[in-house]
């Protein structure tokens, strides 16, 4: 006879959730490949917990080439007192482990990209086992969950913490209280380009408070970033009262991405020269970027303009630029939600 119910995770974890204390151990999928028949993907997890209190699940390299969120995700699991958690802390650094090892936005084993497999199957590829794993058996575990995310090796940003628009009023203040208490230096209410599959939706869909970023990008981390993300998360954590005491707020300029106006796409492939910077104001119709073609001289560029008034929020960073690739975004000044 045929069920419907799913089956059970290949992942187990070396860790168990329910104990005081630091735990430092792993997710172990199996993986049988041609160098090891019997082996396993093994993912870093870290679990600090003491007294009564509620549950954080922090994330980081869901996408495997943004490093701000796995550098202070690893540096908390080593310094994070159990005596100062009233509650429980999860931490998984690097969530699309085989991503992070390789470097790469979509795994090596599958070309899953995490951030699209969401909410997985248990019987599906590498990622989508991941995915399964996190949606019914961390997720359901946390009150609130951070994911990091930064723009890899082809988009910087302007480091901000984000929440979304959410059909449920109370809920979505709750994540943009968290937003606030997170204090990176701009605080966005997001749009996705596409929602479905993502980690973002699925937290969302299950009514826990979600705070995800975007800190920087074109595939490093700088001193700063990595600061903001260290900060924040402890902020976060004072804010749900696993820490004790007052987020450490820092000034923070409210931004918004009311539309898919605020994408631009590039039409052509080149070399992509901009004509702004970063957190520049810019105005309807101002100039953002030329493409100019590269087969030969003597051919004009392609200019792109801006579609709304706002600030640059993000760009594409690689010099040379292809037809479809996401050129900027462009976010609106607002007030906080």
């Amino acid at each position: 006879m045929l069920t419907t119910a799913p089956r059970p995770s290949p992942i187990t974890p070396t860790v168990h959730f329910d104990a005081k204390g630091v735990q430092h151990g792993h997710l172990r999928l199996p993986y049988s490949r041609d160098d090891s028949a019997w082996g396993s993907v093994m993912i870093p997890i870290c679990v600090i917990a003491n007294g009564n209190g509620p549950t954080a699940l922090l994330t980081g390299a869901n996408h495997g080439d943004e490093y701000e969120g796995p550098a202070a995700l690893f540096e908390l699991a080593q310094t994070l007192d159990p005596s100062h958690v009233q509650g429980r802390v999860i931490i998984v650094p690097a969530l699309n482990y085989p991503a992070f090892r390789a470097g790469t936005r979509t795994s090596p084993i599958d070309r899953g990209n995490l951030n699209r497999s969401f909410p997985g199957r248990p019987d599906g590829s590498v990622t989508e086992k991941i995915a399964d794993y996190v949606t019914r058996h961390l997720i359901p575990l946390a009150d609130i969950v951070l994911d990091f995310h930064s723009g890899g090796k082809t988009l910087d940003f302007l480091p901000y913490a984000a929440a979304h628009d959410l059909p449920n009023k109370d809920h979505e203040a709750r994540c943009f209280r968290a937003v606030a208490a997170f204090s990176a230096p701009y605080s966005m209410k997001m749009l996705e380009i596409d929602a479905v599959g993502m980690l973002d939706t699925t937290v969302e869909e299950m009514g826990k408070v979600f705070v995800t970023t975007e800190l920087g990008g074109a595939g490093t981390a700088s001193a700063r970033s990595i600061d903001i993300a260290r900060r924040g998360t402890r902020n976060l954590l004072r804010h749900a009262g696993i820490l004790s005491g007052e987020p450490e707020l820092q000034p923070t300029r409210w931004l918004d991405m009311p539309s898919g106006d605020c994408f631009t796409f590039a039409e052509d492939d080149g070399l992509v020269a901009f004509a702004c910077n970063l957190g520049d104001p810019v105005r309807r119709g101002d100039t953002i970027a030329r493409v100019y073609p590269v087969g030969r001289t003597g051919i004009a560029p392609v200019s792109y303009a801006a579609t709304m008034d706002g600030v640059l929020a993000a760009r594409h960073v690689p010099g040379l630029i292809k037809a479809g690739d996401c050129l900027s975004v462009i976010a609106t000044i607002t007030e906080q939600p």
